[in-house]
């Protein structure tokens, strides 16, 4: 990529704040965003919710305009753990919904600081095992193929989920779409094994700062952040999980670490495709529908929920 290239999507960069005190600015932020577009959408979407170990976990259910499959994907969105929820996803959740033509059940899991790894986790896989062993009992109606899918963080969230139900040996998911995930606990750029952590961490949309802020947050105790619940890169085993698609940015400093756990599950036996968006920067899934990111993004989406896994490792 050219210097002028650089230059225009450093305009994209994130505002340089402190996470760790600011969060609660972000997220009202995200409400007042949230307020503007969501009136547009609230004909594509219903409000239920799901019972897990005696909370009620809200969950907000999108129909395509026009349904195309029946498999269900259940949406963790990001947000670093401790920003985002179904309001501020609305917009990129019907996007989904429409462009696969599946219904889309978005979870809104707790988040940190308030509540610590692992209650968003918690959360999460709550209403997975709900939809998976009871689906009557999730409020999402039809569970059809389950799908588990999620963005950076909420792609950490799906990884974790599809971990914890093999391990409790309960029905996993056929499939699971991991947008750019976190997968590594360590984002400093002098210490991490990941280049793209040293080439992405400091211009464009995510920085190393931010992320490592997150994890502060998320999980305060920094040895409990190479558990493979947290980081799925640290898992001994990896076999027995679901068919997988890895979907990375080339822009993005989680981008190698996204595409190494992509190569961990292969090598345990499980089929991945793991695609690269060239050019693009951490967070595509929310850019408007003519977005170029966007659309290639869906392409691969729609092959991969086909059923094909072909297009080469990268």
């Amino acid at each position: 990529m050219n210097r002028l290239s650089r230059a225009v999507l450093g305009l994209f960069a994130a505002p340089r704040v402190n996470m760790r005190e600011d969060y609660g600015k972000v997220r009202r932020v995200q409400q007042r965003l949230a307020a503007l577009s969501g009136p547009r959408y609230r004909t594509a979407y219903r409000q239920t919710v799901a019972e897990v170990a005696g909370r009620l976990v809200p969950v907000r259910v999108f129909q395509p305009r026009q349904k195309r499959r029946d498999d269900v994907l259940l949406f963790f969105h990001g947000g670093g753990w401790v920003t985002g929820d179904i309001e501020s996803y609305t917009p990129a959740c019907a996007t989904m919904a429409d462009l696969t033509g599946c219904v889309v059940a978005s979870v809104d899991y707790r988040l940190a600081p308030e509540h610590p790894f692992p209650a968003g986790l918690e959360d999460c896989f709550g209403v997975a095992r709900l939809l998976l062993q009871e689906p009557h009992r999730a409020g999402i109606g039809s569970a059809g193929n389950v799908v588990l899918v999620g963005d950076s963080a909420g792609a950490n969230l799906a990884a974790a989920v599809s971990l914890m139900l093999r391990d409790q040996g309960l029905r996993t998911a056929g499939r699971q779409i991991l947008l750019y995930p976190v997968t590594h606990w360590d984002h400093d750029p002098l210490t991490s094994p990941f280049a793209s952590v040293r080439h992405h961490g400091e211009d464009y949309r995510l920085t190393n700062t931010e992320v490592q802020d997150y994890f502060e947050l998320y999980v305060p105790d920094p040895v409990q952040r190479r558990n493979p619940l947290v980081a799925p890169l640290m898992a001994t085993d990896l076999s027995g999980q679901p068919a997988s698609l890895v979907i990375t940015a080339e822009l993005d400093l989680l981008r190698d670490e996204g595409e190494e756990y992509g190569r961990a599950l292969r090598a345990a036996g499980n089929e991945v495709r793991i695609h690269r968006v060239e050019s693009a920067l951490h967070g595509f899934i929310a850019l408007p529908r003519f977005s170029r990111s966007l659309r290639e993004a869906y392409e691969v989406i729609d092959d991969f929920l086909d059923g094909s896994l072909n297009g080469g490792p990268t």
